[in-house]
């Protein structure tokens, strides 16, 4: 069972608890998510596996995860990116956002999410397990998509693309 960071307002952790029990219970952890852009300064976006336990099915940011225990920022970003996506880039601390969602599941996301850019151009090998399909869009056709059809997104991409000052 994977151990997660649970905060405090002021995002200080103050203990560890098992993932699914956190967001059944809708306790307030760190999560971060990752947003890589391209040459082209398109972004790579990811459609969540269908076999994932909240939001399957649903495009977002590159990639995303929450703190577990024993680990560390820095490496914790590289290993979940080379995980979901198959690659590394160098990554930048771009801000951080709070929200809070309840899903269909009954399960509970309460997060303070640090958000993470880089700059990649490449061909992703996405883990099966986690991405069911990727593509690199322009913020202006993300932004519209987004607008028009916001059910084919997960909740806290608009809070990610308004920490990056897209949205």
């Amino acid at each position: 069972m994977e151990h997660i960071a649970v905060v405090n307002e002021n995002d200080e952790v103050i203990g560890f608890n098992e993932k699914l029990e956190v967001h059944k219970s809708g306790i307030l952890h760190r999560a971060f998510s990752i947003v890589v852009f391209n040459n082209s300064n398109e972004i790579l976006v990811q459609k969540r596996a269908f076999e994932k336990y909240h939001s399957p099915g649903l495009w977002t940011n590159t990639c995303c995860s929450h703190l577990a225990e024993g680990e560390i920022w820095d490496e914790v970003l590289h290993k979940r990116l080379v995980f979901e996506m198959g690659f590394d880039c160098l990554l930048e601390f771009a801000g951080k956002f709070h929200y809070k969602a309840e899903f269909d599941n009954g399960l509970i996301e309460n997060e303070i999410d640090h958000v993470f850019v880089g700059k990649w151009s490449g061909t992703p090998k996405p883990n099966p397990t986690e991405v069911c399909e990727y593509k690199w869009i322009s913020k202006e056709t993300l932004i519209d998509n987004l607008e028009k059809t916001p059910s084919e997104f997960t909740i806290w991409l608009p809070y990610v693309l308004k920490t990056l000052q897209i949205l």
